[in-house]
């Protein structure tokens, strides 16, 4: 099973991405071949809640490594990603016709 290290690049020469890191783009590139609750393989596979995993995902999306490593998946990840948080910014500081009273 993969752990986390302090250093993501002191594990893995070549590519900058420590073994936990690559595991983690792996799942997102595949999960949702496999079939099954996305949750349950996080737990499975790393032994990590998925909020933690999520943390690790988010976390690898702003490293350079993790995009020369997979541009297209972390270009899509990173794309989602900023949709989500422009979507919850819109519902909690956007106005809705009723605030032009």
């Amino acid at each position: 099973m993969p752990t986390a290290s302090a250093d993501p690049a002191a594990a893995a020469p070549g590519d900058g991405l420590d073994e936990l890191h690559r595991a983690v783009l792996d799942l997102e590139r595949r999960w949702w071949q496999r079939g099954g609750q996305k949750e349950l393989a996080i737990r499975e596979r790393f032994g990590m809640s998925p909020a933690r995993y999520y943390q690790v995902l988010n976390g690898l999306l702003d490293s350079p490594a993790a995009l020369r490593h997979d541009p297209l998946l972390v270009g899509r990840l990173r794309r989602l990603r900023d949709a989500r948080a422009h979507a919850r910014s819109s519902r909690s500081f956007g106005a809705t016709p009723d605030d032009a009273d």
